[in-house]
């Protein structure tokens, strides 16, 4: 187990696997960044695989519905439920309540999370339907989205639906 510091000084376990996922959801959300979007990034692991990956697509599709973790959905392609029960879901951000949604109607049963401190999605739901979660509060998450939400306040209101 490798330990990941965290913004709140907290010592979080992550394997090496499970930190390069996250590090692959944050490069997710980097890219979304550098083509104008939002930047939260989300992958799927399924037995030590990245099965899907995917970042909030939103502006630049022209899209109502792609958020990061269902970008990564969409990309992991029609899979049996059976798959999605062994997996874990990496975002950069607390699930949105649409992105809940997604987790709990394919029964994925963890969710490791970069950060709740820029926005608290449905975290206690997810937790009332027994998926695990993993709250990281990783400062590379948290910095990321604090300067858009500083830059772009409107777009990012739009997207929560504010």
């Amino acid at each position: 187990m490798q330990l990941i510091k965290t913004s709140k000084e907290t010592i979080m376990n992550l394997s090496p696997f499970e930190e390069s996922c996250m590090l692959a959801a944050i490069d997710e959300a980097r890219k979304g960044l550098a083509e104008g979007g939002i930047p939260i990034g989300s992958v799927i692991e399924h037995n030590g695989k990245i099965i899907g990956r995917g970042h909030n697509r939103r502006v630049q599709n022209g899209s109502a519905i792609l958020h990061g973790e269902m970008d990564a959905l969409e990309n992991a392609g029609r899979l049996p439920a059976s798959v999605y029960r062994e997996c874990t879901l990496y975002t950069t951000l607390s699930p949105c309540p649409m992105c809940t949604g997604a987790i709990l109607l394919y029964q994925i049963p963890r969710v490791i999370i970069g950060e709740n401190k820029t926005f608290m999605g449905e975290e206690k739901l997810l937790e009332s339907r027994n998926v695990k979660t993993m709250v990281l509060q990783d400062h590379r998450c948290i910095e990321m989205m604090e300067q858009f939400i500083l830059k772009k306040p409107n777009l990012w209101n739009e997207d929560i639906g504010v």
